[in-house]
């Protein structure tokens, strides 16, 4: 009886041991097993995968936030724990860069993509994209939904867009500005508004939407996507994982979703 007595204070001894080893480890030990990335919101489709391979290679974990570029610009500026941004365009990564939070020679130019007119599948019929085409008369009494003109990448694009082809001012009281370019998609997708502009990548994951024209080159500034490691990042495999999108491994996953892969 002595001897099992003794046996579980022992026990008991070890066990409490250990739990205030584990408690007195810093939160940040098991977070730091984990790659925090922020990505906009038309990269989920493809950065998903890329991730997951990623992953299966390294035996490491990167997980994605996706929201507007500005959002999560912000969210970034207010101290939120994140160690990659990839940004739906080159403005919010400025942004950034202005106030030194990200680390100085790891940004890069990742991807490109192309801005379309979309609409509900089921009443799809082709636009001609052109100076002047009667985009306010297409819409009706209709919405045309895109990002937030202001604010959000893909509605920047399209404003400018609209601006160059001399349509803007016609339709300017009819835009319905989302939060970002997939909740733009989804209201053409539910059939909430009759066309939309989004990028040709998000457009070919949807289903319940049609390309029913192209926007013109020409007629916005380049669609890029910069990428770079954070400045509060203090994960060792940040630069590993930037790599490896950057890689022909990588660069698969986006090109099969549409991007134009830059070198």
């Amino acid at each position: 009886m002595q001897n099992r007595c003794q046996w579980m204070k022992l026990a008991t001894a070890a066990i409490t041991t250990l739990w205030l080893g584990a408690a007195a480890l810093p939160a940040s030990a098991a977070a730091a097993e984990k790659l925090t990335v922020f990505a906009a919101a038309s990269l989920k489709n493809a950065l998903d995968p890329a991730s997951a391979a990623w992953a299966k290679e390294s035996g490491k974990e990167a997980v994605a936030s996706y929201a507007a570029s500005g959002a999560l610009a912000k969210q970034i500026e207010n101290a939120a724990p994140a160690d990659i941004f990839i940004s739906a365009d080159g403005d919010w990564m400025d942004y950034l860069a202005e106030k030194k939070l990200i680390k100085a020679g790891t940004r890069s130019d990742l991807l490109g993509n192309r801005i379309v007119l979309v609409a509900e599948k089921d009443r799809a019929k082709p636009v001609e994209i052109k100076d002047g085409f009667d985009l306010a008369g297409l819409l009706g009494d209709g919405r045309l939904a895109m990002g937030e003109p202001k604010s959000v990448p893909a509605g920047k694009y399209g404003m400018a867009a609209l601006e160059k082809l001399g349509v803007w001012t016609s339709v300017e009281s009819k835009v319905a500005g989302a939060e970002s370019v997939r909740a733009a998609l989804a209201l053409v997708s539910r059939g909430e508004a009759p066309y939309g502009i989004v990028y040709q990548t998000d457009a070919a994951a949807d289903k319940g939407v049609a390309i029913v024209g192209t926007f013109p080159a020409e007629s916005h500034p380049p669609i890029i996507y910069p990428i770079a490691i954070l400045a509060e990042s203090t994960n060792p495999d940040a630069s590993a994982y930037l790599d490896f999108l950057k890689s022909e491994k990588g660069a698969a996953f986006f090109a099969a979703q549409g991007f134009i892969v830059l070198k």
